[in-house]
């Protein structure tokens, strides 16, 4: 059967916040049918107004899928919805894990795909809301390579560029790379950050300081962006700061088991956990420029 003449895949999205939702658009647009759940209903509601089918459960999801498809918070989140969904799920089913969960947390994601004869794909994908929107991800991807033709339509929908990184889903080759390219992006808003708060505080108009650099070997959109968003008060989240903070210590956890010191990626995650408990945990993680700034003293009584 030929790609022409191949029903198309029906896929499971387990997960419709900021980067699922929109991956799950793409999906239907694409002309893929798609059934979404999301612990919180009404979040997943809106992707019925574009052909999903919403559902209460994960095993509801799940039953029948061709693919599922996970895009949550972390790998307990993972791990504790897809147990939900035991009972709906299948033998030799694709499961395509798209949640950042680092290559350590991985290994109890393959043993639960071990336990329900699952096909695990490590898929981690590069990218925020903006990118997700518009298809655009980069999809990074582990797994046997007699599911790719199943897979393929889905990645096309939600990337604009797929990497295969190997045919095991389970030695975790997707989710280092995606560690690393993480800990770039980090590194990036970290740094956009304080030399927009360190401008401010010397007295320096930071725009001053962008435009210095611009279309130079020291610029780069990421900093445009986010030095950006500083400036136009603008915290809208693309990628929020609990998501950033969890991504930056498994960065940490992933570099110390291998031997590693990353002294910025600690005072990364150091900065984000801060802005975190400050009650901007839902904002975008260009807010890690707050933590510039030392919290007001409590009025005295």
């Amino acid at each position: 059967m030929d790609a022409a003449t191949t029903p198309a895949p029906t896929v499971a999205l387990l997960g419709t916040g900021i980067m699922g939702s929109a991956m799950g658009r793409n999906i239907l647009a694409a002309g893929l049918p798609l059934r979404a759940w999301n612990r919180t209903p009404d979040r997943a509601r809106p992707l019925a107004d574009h052909g999903a089918e919403v559902v209460a459960t994960p095993a509801d999801a799940v039953r029948g899928a061709d693919v599922v498809m996970t895009m949550l918070g972390d790998a307990a989140d993972v791990l504790a919805v897809m147990e939900q969904a035991a009972d709906g799920l299948v033998e030799d089913q694709v499961w395509l894990q798209t949640t950042t969960v680092g290559p350590g947390p991985l290994a109890g994601l393959a043993s639960f795909a071990d336990e329900h004869g699952l096909v695990l794909l490590d898929a981690p994908v590069s990218g925020t809301r903006e990118p997700a929107e518009k298809g655009a991800l980069v999809v990074l991807v582990a797994g046997p390579p007699d599911v790719r033709p199943l897979v393929q339509p889905v990645l096309d929908a939600i990337g604009s560029r797929t990497l295969w990184l190997g045919d095991k889903g389970r030695d975790g080759a997707a989710s280092r790379l995606k560690l690393v390219v993480n800990s770039w992006v980090i590194a990036v808003n970290d740094a956009a950050g304080e030399a927009v708060a360190l401008a401010r505080g010397l007295g320096v108009e930071p725009q001053a300081f962008l435009d210095l650099v611009a279309d130079g070997p020291l610029d780069m959109p990421y900093l445009q962006l986010k030095a950006g968003k500083i400036l136009s008060d603008d915290l809208s989240p693309s990628f929020t700061v609990a998501m950033a903070a969890k991504d930056a210590a498994l960065v940490v956890e992933a570099a110390r088991e291998a031997g590693l010191r990353l002294d910025g990626a600690a005072a990364a995650r150091a900065r984000l956990t801060r802005t975190a408990a400050a009650g901007h945990g839902e904002d975008d993680m260009a807010a890690s420029y707050l933590a510039s700034y030392p919290p007001p003293e409590d009025d005295e009584e």
